[in-house]
């Protein structure tokens, strides 16, 4: 009758209210009141049974602001009445069963987690328990445990780990109590100190007391105790006492049992859980080794095998691999020294940093592998003492991004005093040229206009003293002049440039009255009287005009092995059939080129290489122009990367069908050279090449490795090679495996470039992107810590391609990016010399320096010719902006070159826009910042083993001559006013698509550290964005939203960040350019190719005119939209992974496919991927052939 009453009561106040808030209001009344208890067990009841009919009352008790949740969760704390328990344990089960995350979070919010570990630790009082309060209390702790970053130190506090334990261990055989337990133990587990804990208290054991072989029952049971297993193995301790009690084994023998059994394949998830925990107990070394001896490879490689043709069971098979490249005996690289192979002898030793250590290392140290590399299981009990849930809170903080803000205020800093700079005064004749001698388009002077302000009067400087002499005299280091004065000394008694500059001229007249000296010739041919030297070879080629058998003075140069063979020429009316090198350019050429063979050959024979390298390469010989299709990005085929896993794995399987023949080697210059016909050639003997030795691994599969930096042990990426000796249609693998970067567009659709001679003799010379099965992996191949800078157990890298060669016996090249050379680049500069027309362009090469091994600098200086030699338009010719462009100080980047060659021609061409910027501007060009590095095959340094965009801040002149001397150009330009409108430094990126920028500003970086106070407070031009701006309109290559702006500590010394913070250039970038493709704009989904490099130099010249006439004092109108930087700030957090920032993370997802099975990781990262993979979508499952089906012709 009471119930009855009180029911009638609640209907009658819910007039305005949902039922269950009324409901909820009456139980927090009475939830006080132990009288009260049969009602409370009541309004519980209809809540629990509003709760699991609709969803829309689980939202209502979970809403943002809702009381539902305490109410239910102080009557839990409070109540007496088991049943009124169990009621509310069923609703908090519902409520964070349907809700996912969300509510489990919000419940843990709540203080739910205390108060059931709390009330979980008095049922465990009562003798015995009641099963089914603790089946309800483990099942909500199982759920929301997960959501709790304190849950486990909470559980341990509150002591209900033995608890939870000793429920499983006394009751085995009941399954509906276990379960749950289980699932609670896999979430204590997830905290190290309690899987130590659990683990001392038998936890290990008495899971391999409820997993077992195949069954029909239980399966669920099973599933959630490996689970629990795999995470409790994560512990060390808790691995090793695996490994001690034989459970590898025992493992193993479980895992094939399922395997064989279930046929149908309904439990993949046992399966998968089984191999979980094989991984978890193989992150320890003893693990690694009791798998081996368990015969764990062969085991893990069959099943995987017979899984491969069911779809579904691919995480298996990924988990299997990830196991057995984990438990790979690392292996070290087959070299006596990973130490180039080539010696050059500094001139001086650093005092620190890794050449000194490299210099110091005593001759009988292995530095190829250490013993320490593979993992040894130290410090197994420091995780007793670890707690890390702490660092889970903490947002994640970029350290490298510079805070200091006083460090970000550009300071200009002369750092030289203004005598040492006059040593540049040669350098810049147009400062003081007064053009009297040249034959000028326009004798009579036009009214001037000036584009901008002159701010101050004109000083017309003259020049200073000119040291005379040949340039081969000068010492390395010492600045040198390419182009004499045919007036020689005339000039020696004006007063210097720096010396008017430092004074207050205030006669204008009277100081233009003065006589000009003329300066340096400007527009005039220079005679390369170079020793006529004939190309050599051993015998006859009809097919090569100049190859011959003719004895010459001076050096030889050697073509390589084609041009003694015969060449496949192809029936062809349109094509000669004894097409010369000459003809071949003729044919192909669509406009005039830049290449010329023959000055090729005399230009190699005086650039001078460390290995005095003799022959030339065929691509350099011939030229490179781009092939008239275009190159879509590969599409990666589903499944590459484990495929050529298990074919490594089968080299340790089955030995006895590796060959390991050594067919090419560095080192030693003895070796033999295989004779069989079916056997590759190789070689690298040439400039820029790099390929340190092959050996052959099956009858078509080549392992090729790397030579280090000269001066370094490290820095392999750059390849390029000949190869020789092919069968068409035969499918061959090469493995470069000696790469170090952890990652590379080669896993996102990038090709390795070929070149084959026979096409370019049949009129198609050009590079082409080949390969299938391309991807870049993690090998077995163990790094030294002396090589990975200390670090202990890393692995290197393999870039595995596979190739099918067009002609039989045809010579190929095969390179990372399209080649281009020092001598190339030579070339280059004398044919634009020798073809411009000197009464419109004012054009100079002189040498900026000698390299460390005696090779010139090239500095290039371009703008237009005054109208006339009268006052008016001397003046105009003298006050243009500089613009300082720099170019392929890493050698391995030689897109950069590439694009530094379309700057090159355009700003050399007879285009009116080409005119009017030179006209706006004086373009100095440092076009090869690293010479020696370039010609010896290095991918990032120079002799001096060293990066030289790490050398700016204090660059030394006899290891860095070249930074030394480019940083002085600035520093004379600064401290003659005449500071660069724009300073730009062309890179490649090898992780990165598009073309983009970084820059440097101090509200950007302050913005990036989160500090937005500050960042409020800093007041900045933000004229820096507007170079990339006007380039992502007009470059369809460019890319705006992969620039940055932001300044990091790591790169404080580079050219962009010193050149803007000391020599204070505003507009201070670095242009990387992708060496992959695009993903965006006209050319989305194709990778570049030297035509796209070539544009993105010009529309940098395009470029720079618009931004001369944005910039200009009387047109400036600029669009707010085009500067307005805050909304292109880039919203997500700097998230860094490595000390290369986070503006080097590549802009790619990571690929499903993609697994780190190193023995030093220990994290989650590759069971998120293998679980998340499942895997690879079926629209990847079509292998892409590498011919010229897949290729898009050009209309």
């Amino acid at each position: 009758m009471k119930i009855l009453v009180f029911y009638i009561v609640i209907n009658t106040c819910l007039t305005n209210n949902s039922r269950v808030v009324g409901l909820l209001a009456q139980l927090e009344k009475i939830s006080t009141e132990p009288t009260e208890s049969d009602t409370a067990r009541y309004v519980t009841s209809k809540i629990l049974h509003l709760a699991q009919s609709q969803e829309k009352i689980r939202r209502e008790m979970t809403a943002k602001g809702s009381t539902g949740m305490e109410v239910l969760l102080s009557t839990l704390e409070n109540t007496k009445d088991l049943q009124t328990t169990l009621n509310i344990l069923s609703i908090l089960v519902e409520l964070v069963s349907a809700g996912g995350g969300r509510r489990a979070s919000f419940l843990v919010a709540k203080g739910g987690s205390q108060i059931l570990l709390q009330l979980l630790m008095n049922a465990s009082k009562e003798s015995p328990p009641n099963e089914e309060l603790m089946v309800q209390i483990h099942s909500i702790l199982a759920k929301i445990g997960p959501k709790d970053k304190k849950f486990g130190v909470k559980a341990r506090i509150n002591g209900t780990l033995n608890i939870t334990l000793n429920l499983v261990k006394q009751n085995l055989q009941n399954h509906r109590l276990v379960l749950p337990c289980l699932q609670l133990l896999r979430v204590y587990s997830a905290n190290s100190v309690n899987s130590v804990s659990l683990g001392k208290n038998g936890v290990v054991e008495l899971m391999f007391k409820t997993i077992g072989p195949f069954s029909k029952k239980n399966s669920g049971l099973m599933k959630v105790a490996l689970d629990t297993l795999a995470a409790l193995l994560k512990s060390k301790t808790n691995a090793r006492r695996a490994v001690d009690r034989g459970y590898v084994q025992v493992l193993l023998t479980i895992y094939v049992d399922w395997h064989r059994h279930d046929n149908r394949h309904r439990n993949m998830l046992i399966r998968k859980g089984i191999l979980q925990s094989l991984k978890s107990v193989t992150n320890i070394k003893l693990g690694r080794k009791a798998f081996i001896d368990a015969n764990g490879m062969k085991i893990l490689y069959n099943t995987s095998q017979e899984c491969l043709a069911v779809r579904t069971l691919d995480p298996l098979v990924n988990i299997s691999s990830l196991i057995m490249r984990k438990c790979f005996p690392k292996n070290r690289l087959p070299l006596p020294t990973i130490k180039s192979s080539f010696h050059f002898q500094l001139p001086v030793i650093p005092m620190t940093g890794p050449v000194a250590q490299l210099y110091s290392l005593p001759p009988e140290v292995d530095d190829v592998v250490d013993e320490s590399d593979d993992n040894d299981d130290i410090d197994l009990e420091a995780e007793n003492e670890t707690e890390n849930e702490d660092d889970l809170d903490q947002n994640f903080k970029n350290d490298d991004i510079e805070t200091d803000i006083n460090k970000l205020k550009p300071q200009q800093e002369p750092g030289r005093t203004i005598e040492e700079l006059k040593m540049y005064e040669h350098l810049f004749p147009e400062l003081v040229d007064d053009f009297q001698d040249y034959d000028l388009i326009s004798k009579e002077p036009k009214p001037l206009v000036f584009e901008g302000k002159v701010r101050g009067p004109i000083v017309v400087p003259t020049a200073g003293e000119e040291a005379a002499g040949n340039s081969g005299n000068f010492r390395k280091g010492v600045v040198m002049k390419e182009n004499v004065s045919p007036l020689g000394d005339e000039g020696d008694k004006k007063p210097s440039f720096m010396d008017l500059a430092k004074e207050d001229i205030k006669d204008n007249d009277r100081t233009l009255q003065q006589p000009l000296a003329p300066g340096f010739t400007a527009g005039m041919r220079k005679d390369y009287s170079l020793p006529l030297t004939v190309v050599t070879c051993s015998k006859a080629c009809p097919h090569v005009a100049a190859c011959g058998n003719v004895l010459f003075e001076g050096r030889t140069v050697q073509l390589g092995k084609l041009c003694c063979t015969g060449v496949e020429i192809e029936d062809d009316e349109d094509t000669e059939s004894a097409s010369s090198v000459e003809q071949v350019s003729v044919e192909v050429s669509d406009g005039p080129t830049l290449h010329d063979s023959d000055l090729y050959i005399e230009i190699v024979k005086n650039t001078k290489s460390v290995p005095e390298y003799s022959e030339v390469a065929y691509p350099d010989y011939f030229g490179h122009i781009p092939p008239p299709f275009k190159e879509p990005i590969l599409e990666r085929p589903y499944g590459v990367q484990r495929t050529k896993i298990a074919q490594d794995i089968e080299r340790l399987i089955h030995q006895s069908d590796i060959i390991d023949r050594v067919v090419y080697d560095l080192d030693n210059p003895n070796y033999i050279i295989p004779e069989e016909g079916d056997i590759l050639k190789f070689n690298s003997k040439f400039e820029s090449g790099n390929l340190r030795k092959v050996i052959q691994i099956r009858k078509n599969e080549y392992d090729l490795i790397l030579n280090s930096d000269i001066n370094s042990n490290h820095y392999h990426q750059w390849f390029y090679f000949e190869v020789s000796g092919m069968r068409p249609g035969v499918a061959y693998r090469f493995n470069i495996i000696n790469c170090e970067k952890s990652n590379s567009q080669f896993n996102y659709g990038m090709q390795p470039l070929m070149y084959s001679v026979q096409e370019a003799l049949n009129a198609r010379p050009w590079w082409t992107r080949v390969g299938t099965d391309i991807c870049y992996y993690k090998n077995h191949f163990s790094r030294s810590s002396v090589a990975a800078g200390g670090q202990k157990g890393k692995s290197y890298y393999t870039i595995t391609f596979t190739v099918n060669f067009p002609h039989k016996d045809d010579v190929c090249y095969f390179a990372y990016h399209y080649p281009y050379t020092y001598s190339t680049l030579q070339m280059h500069l004398q044919k634009l010399e020798s073809a411009h027309n000197p009464q419109q362009i004012y054009f100079r090469r002189d040498v900026l320096c000698e390299t460390l091994s005696g090779n010139s600098c090239p500095l290039v200086t371009i703008t237009a010719m005054p109208e006339s030699n009268y006052y008016e338009h001397i003046c105009q010719f003298r006050n243009r902006p500089y613009v300082f462009l720099s170019a392929r100080v890493h050698p391995g980047e030689t897109n950069a070159s590439w694009v530094m060659k379309g700057t090159l021609e355009y700003l050399m061409s007879n285009s009116p826009t080409a005119q009017s910027l030179r006209e706006c501007y004086i373009f100095k060009i440092v076009p090869m910042l690293n010479p020696d590095g370039v010609i010896n095959g290095n991918h990032r340094c120079s002799l001096s083993g060293e990066d030289l965009n790490r050398q700016w801040q204090s660059p030394n002149p006899d290891l860095h001559p070249t930074i030394y001397h480019a940083k002085g150009l600035l520093q004379y330009l600064a401290a003659v006013k005449r500071l660069p409108l724009v300073y730009c430094d062309y890179h490649g990126h090898s992780r990165k698509k598009n073309v983009f920028m970084y820059g440097c500003s101090i509200k950007e970086t302050v913005w990036h550290t989160n500090n937005n106070a500050s960042s409020c407070d800093v007041v900045e031009d933000v004229g820096y964005r507007t170079l990339p701006k006007i380039l992502s309109h007009i470059a369809p290559a460019f890319c705006m939203s992969s620039c940055s702006f932001v300044v990091e500590k790591s790169k404080e010394s580079t050219a962009r960040v010193v050149v803007w913070r000391e020599i204070g250039v505003q507009r201070s970038y670095t242009m990387e350019s992708t060496l992959c493709g695009c993903d965006q704009g006209k050319y989305k989904g194709l990778q570049i190719g030297t035509r796209e490099l070539e544009e993105m130099g010009a529309k940098f010249c395009v470029g720079l005119l618009r931004l001369k006439r944005l910039t200009s004092p009387l047109e400036y109108s600029l669009p707010s939209s085009l500067l307005d930087f805050e909304n292109d700030l880039i919203e997500s957090s700097c998230k860094v992974t490595s000390p290369t920032t986070y503006v080097l993370d590549e802009d790619e997802p990571r690929f499903l496919e993609e697994v780190d099975y190193s023995a030093e990781s220990n994290d989650e990262l590759d069971i998120e991927l293998a679980e998340s993979a499942d895997y690879e979508t079926s629209t990847q499952e079509e292998v892409l052939s590498d011919s010229d089906s897949s290729r898009t012709y050009l209309p």
